[in-house]
This record gives structure tokens, sequence and C-alpha cells, in this order.
């Protein structure tokens, strides 16, 4: 997969790993009992492990209805099940810390990945939640780590209103929680602006999607 993108100078390290969690997460507490955890540069050796990622992962384009017609899904696809292997270790070490990390509150291991890749500024995901599956009636928690070029990741109230916006850049974390699936949605929209591909991995618990 040709997917290039300029690594920063502030990201070199040769081996990619999670950083800690813990007091160096911030939450952001949203209506109806959701809220959204922040951590910037979570992911150190991003630029590396974006590289490897674009290069091994066996991604694939989708094909889905829309209305009356069947169009493109406008990002690369693929997913991992929790009897799967992850194509690096350094996802098997970030999906490992979260699982501890958000243990207190959901009693159970993150143990899916679902990756996206976003070419382009054209290349997006419409407003949803992740509810098929448990998410539709309760609680959990959606992990993503973004990798390559930022994007923007919007939040609004389900059925409408005003959004939340978050850029996130090059090894972030974010982690949508609480009721945050079937009571807000979240987009990443397109952009006219010239932007380099992007990997967002998501890490979902069993049954969630």
């Amino acid at each position: 997969m040709d997917a290039a993108l300029q690594g920063s100078l502030l990201d070199l390290a040769d081996q990619p790993a999670p950083g800690p969690l813990d007091r160096s997460v911030r939450r952001a507490t949203l209506a109806h009992g959701a809220w959204v955890d922040i951590r910037p540069g979570w992911m150190t050796g991003a630029a590396v492990l974006f590289d490897r990622l674009s290069e091994t992962v066996p991604w694939r384009g989708e094909r889905r209805r829309m209305y009356e017609r069947v169009v493109d899904v406008p990002r690369l696809l693929c997913f991992y099940g929790e009897d799967e292997p992850l194509p690096d270790p350094a996802l098997v070490a970030a999906r490992d810390a979260l699982t501890a990390h958000y243990w207190p509150q959901l009693h159970e291991p993150l143990c899916t990945a679902g990756l996206c890749l976003y070419r382009d500024g054209r290349d997006s995901v419409a407003w949803h939640g992740d509810r098929i599956g448990r998410g539709a009636t309760e609680d959990t928690v959606v992990a993503i780590v973004s990798l390559g070029a930022p994007r923007a990741l919007l939040l609004r109230p389900r059925g409408g209103g005003p959004a939340v916006r978050h850029e996130l850049g090059h090894g972030d974390l974010l982690v949508m929680g609480g009721s945050c699936q079937r009571t807000w949605e979240h987009a990443v929209p397109k952009t006219a602006r010239a932007t380099g591909p992007r990997i967002s991995v998501q890490f979902r618990p069993r049954g969630v999607r």
C-alpha cells in the first residue's frame, strides 16, 4: 500500500510503544452519561508504526448500499476479531495497556481491532455510533489510536446539536466511554485542505461494532 507520510522530527523512536495513561489522560464529560478521554502523543514511534501498518495490513475497499445505489466506502478497512493475531506487537501492547487502564470500569478486555486507512482528505466516515451489538443498549468503551496526518474527529448528541471538535494528531489516543455510542455520534469529515494519509485503530470489547 503506497501511503507516504513525512514523519515528525519529534517522533524518532525505532520501536513503537504506548506511553503511560493514569494522570496523563484528560477526561471531558459530555451530556447523557457520555465522556471522552484524550491522551496526546500516547504512541511513541508512531511514524514507524504507521509505515509498518500501511505496508503489512491487508487493506481492502468495501461497497455499501446507500439509499438506491451501491457506493464505495470512502476509506480502506481491515478488521481483526478477538481470535485473530494483531498485525504488529505495538498494537498488542496498546490493547493490553488500555484493557488494564479501563478494567475498573469495563470489567472485560478490549479484544478486537478495526483499522481504517484515510488516504487523503477525500476519505471520511459519516455521523454514526458503534451501535451494532451491545453498544446500542450498554455503556462501553471504544479506544482510537490515530497515526499519520492530523484529522478532525467530531462528536455531537444523537439526533443533532452543536458538535465538539477534536484534532487528532500523530500518536494521539481518544477514548469514547459511558453512553457515548448510543447517545452521541461521531464522524471524520472530508476536508478540502491538502492532507496526507491517516490510520485509525479502534479497540473494542467483545460484541461491540
